[in-house]
């Protein structure tokens, strides 16, 4: 074994590890936290609705789907929050997934 390979193997465990950490905090940090709709000021949601593509693009306060992070529990204190149950949670209760006829006309 040259040098070569033992440098890029050591590079390549250090990296593993580090993503093993990264995903081991997010998960423990996801536990004790639940997404929160309805509070977030525009451009401080922490994931996309229907009307935005991703994180930080919601364009108004408060907007009903947008959802930030908040230590569990503390969702149902804050005036005007509710829980966000699913990704893809609507209001009304509408699930945002693509009806039958839908997934038929638009295949994966």
């Amino acid at each position: 074994m040259n040098s070569d390979q033992i440098i890029r193997g050591a590079i390549a465990g250090m990296l593993a590890l580090g993503i093993a950490g990264a995903t081991s905090q997010a998960m423990a940090a996801a536990g004790s936290n639940e997404k929160c709709a309805g509070i977030a000021k525009a451009g401080k949601n922490d994931c996309g609705t229907s009307k935005s593509s991703c994180a930080a693009t919601a364009k108004m306060d408060r907007d009903a789907e947008a959802w930030i992070l908040v230590p569990a529990g503390t969702c149902e204190k804050i005036a005007g929050g509710r829980l966000q149950t699913s990704q893809f949670a609507k209001p009304g209760g509408k699930s945002g997934e693509l009806s039958p006829a839908a997934k038929a006309a638009h295949p994966a």
